[in-house]
């Protein structure tokens, strides 16, 4: 991916956020039933500007957990690496994808697993104002041909003592 990134990609994230989530309940088995829940974000940035954290809380139907993601940017590749820790399982965190920014939109791609296949991963980020975002995460079982969107994020700014 060709990108225009640059370390202040992810500044419009900093603050705290009402997140409405929107996530199949099965991914990759032709699966169309989704489940809605909440969840707040707040994000803040550390590394001198070279990368952001985030805390996030998903109050998802089965019970609440906590969530972060980490983000780094490198000068030399203009590029981001974003990692996801479950609060569930703290000590594992996910492969990062990596990627950046181009004409608004940022997408991030990486290889994973899911039931002991492999699967790329893509983030994207779009619809960026100072007040909302959106996050997409999609898999692929083909190598990037096709993917299924398996999780979105809307994102609304919240004052900052919230």
């Amino acid at each position: 991916m060709n990108t225009a990134s640059t370390p202040q990609d992810f500044d419009f994230l900093i603050g705290h956020w009402k997140v409405s989530h929107r996530r199949l309940k099965e991914r990759l088995l032709g699966c169309t039933d989704w489940e809605r829940f909440e969840g707040r974000c707040r994000m803040w940035p550390l590394l001198g500007g070279l990368g952001n954290i985030d805390d996030n809380v998903l109050e998802l139907p089965t019970g609440p957990y906590r969530a972060a993601s980490l983000r780094t940017y490198d000068p030399a590749t203009r590029q981001w690496a974003i990692w996801w820790f479950d609060g569930r399982n703290p000590h594992r965190p996910d492969p990062p994808v990596i990627g950046g920014f181009a004409a608004g939109v940022g997408e991030f791609q990486c290889d994973d697993e899911l039931r002991g296949q492999p699967v790329r991963v893509r983030f994207r980020w779009s619809g960026i104002t100072p007040t909302t975002a959106h996050w997409a995460q999609a898999f692929s079982a083909d190598g990037g041909q096709t993917w299924e969107t398996n999780w979105e994020m809307d994102f609304e700014r919240l004052p900052e003592a919230a």
